[in-house]
């Protein structure tokens, strides 16, 4: 994997949208380094309203659990200083993205990781997999899970497998010693027809 370290990332939310005022429940991260998770970080979040009925049963987590939770500005700060400068990996990254960058401009901070979505570079490396939802993907690849799904920190250690077996995948199909992370960032952005050409003759 090269002597990188990336968080991958999973947050819980209270709706769709942070624009439109919703906000995150829970975050769970992993450090991901030469190709093993090290670290892990996991918290949820009081975020001063309630939650929709829907939100609870896709979730698991309860009102009742918030009331307790500590403060979001607490959690980003602690998440801020576990993620660093690292390179940051989520399961459709622009859902994550968006919430991260929202909840860090509450602490005055602007995010300076860069981000690689495991979904777009999924489709690119299983392109027979039946779709590229993660817990799809999970089953599809027999990767390692406990089972639980839409909790934050089961949901990255899920996506950080992932992301760990395609690049074992990539480096064994095409005899790459080093999958950096610009190039699985890259991938994602691939046409699908011209992966196997950009996977060839890419750069370690």
């Amino acid at each position: 994997m090269g002597n990188y370290t990336v968080a991958v990332i999973d947050f819980e939310t209270t709706g769709l949208s942070p624009h439109c005022g919703d906000r995150t429940i829970e975050v769970g991260a992993v450090l991901v380094a030469n190709n093993r998770i090290v670290d892990r970080f996991q918290s949820l979040m009081n975020p001063k309203m309630k939650l929709s009925s829907f939100i609870e049963d896709y979730t698991g987590i309860t009102n009742g659990m918030l009331t307790k939770a500590p403060d979001i500005t607490d959690v980003m700060k602690k998440l801020k200083k576990f993620i660093s400068t690292h390179y940051l990996v989520a399961h459709n990254a622009s859902f994550d993205s968006k919430f991260l960058d929202a909840e860090f401009s509450r602490i005055q901070f602007k995010r300076i990781n860069e981000f690689a979505c495991s979904m777009l570079t999924a489709r690119r490396v299983y392109p027979d997999a039946p779709n590229h939802k993660l817990e799809t993907l999970v089953r599809y690849k027999q990767l390692k899970t406990d089972g639980v799904h839409h909790r934050a920190l089961a949901d990255a250690e899920m996506t950080a497998h992932l992301w760990m077996r395609m690049i074992e995948d990539i480096k064994s199909a095409y005899s790459r010693s080093v999958v950096s992370f610009g190039l699985m960032q890259q991938l994602g952005k691939t046409q699908k027809k011209k992966v196997h050409e950009f996977l060839a003759a890419a750069m370690p």
